[in-house]
């Protein structure tokens, strides 16, 4: 059974740093294109980053461009998100996602696994 499960959300403060796990188990992701992605209470999920099947190419939300880092280990099977310089804008539940093609995508349709969230509150 295909399963990514999230880790490291928590509480912390404006400007303090997290870092986002995302364990996938059933079937190797390592072709895969991975993402995060965030919803906020009472809002629609929105595209934070993703990373193509060999970490070689990244991208982000313009919201998050420069304070969040995305990376991937695939010989663990694991995605993480590198959060710094974090605001309260930034408190959601964060989802990780897997993409059945080796190229990323800001598209949460174009993602066939996903994770069940893992909240992050970033406190004024």
């Amino acid at each position: 059974q295909v399963q990514l499960v999230e880790s490291g959300g928590g509480l912390v403060q404006a400007g303090g740093s997290l870092r986002l796990s995302c364990a996938a188990s059933g079937r190797s992701f390592s072709s895969d294109a991975m993402g995060w992605f965030r919803q906020a209470p009472g809002k629609e999920r929105e595209f934070v980053a993703a990373i193509n099947w060999t970490g070689g190419r990244t991208y982000y939300a313009d919201s998050v461009k420069g304070r969040f880092t995305i990376s991937r280990d695939n010989a663990r099977n694991t995605v993480y998100l590198q959060m710094s310089s974090l605001k309260p804008e930034d408190t959601a539940v964060y989802y990780c996602a897997a993409r059945d093609r080796p190229l990323a995508a800001r598209s949460l349709s174009e993602y066939d696994y996903w994770g069940q969230g893992t909240q992050v509150t970033v406190s004024s």
